[in-house]
């Protein structure tokens, strides 16, 4: 039921779009072109471009602290730290040991 309807809604759309056609879709570009256009929109975009600009080094400065914060919380500090990492990389490792559960054994092939 639900496929229908969205079947007949699909439908109808489709059918009020074609008659609406080619010349309505022209207008609403010719509308959306003077909007862009118009003195007044380019003067609030090129201050927003400036602000931007201005911003950018103060933002860039406060996504590093953040990164920075998030990364030492993440990041274990403490005198095991680093050799809890050594083991989890030696686990990772495509070559380790480590894993001796290996689901492919190579020397029992048929």
């Amino acid at each position: 039921m639900k496929k229908l309807m969205l079947l007949v809604a699909g439908g109808v759309g489709y059918v009020l779009g074609t008659r609406a056609g080619r010349e309505r879709y022209e207008q609403i570009k010719k509308a959306a072109t003077r909007v862009k256009e118009d003195p007044r929109v380019q003067e609030k975009a090129h201050q927003a471009a400036d602000l931007a600009k201005d911003k950018a080094p103060v933002v860039k400065d406060k996504v590093a602290s953040a990164a920075s914060t998030a990364a030492d919380k993440v990041t274990p500090s403490g005198s095991g730290s680093g050799d809890h990492r050594s083991d989890l990389e030696e686990q990772l490792h495509p070559d380790s040991t480590a894993r001796q559960d290996d689901p492919y054994p190579q020397g029992n092939l048929p």
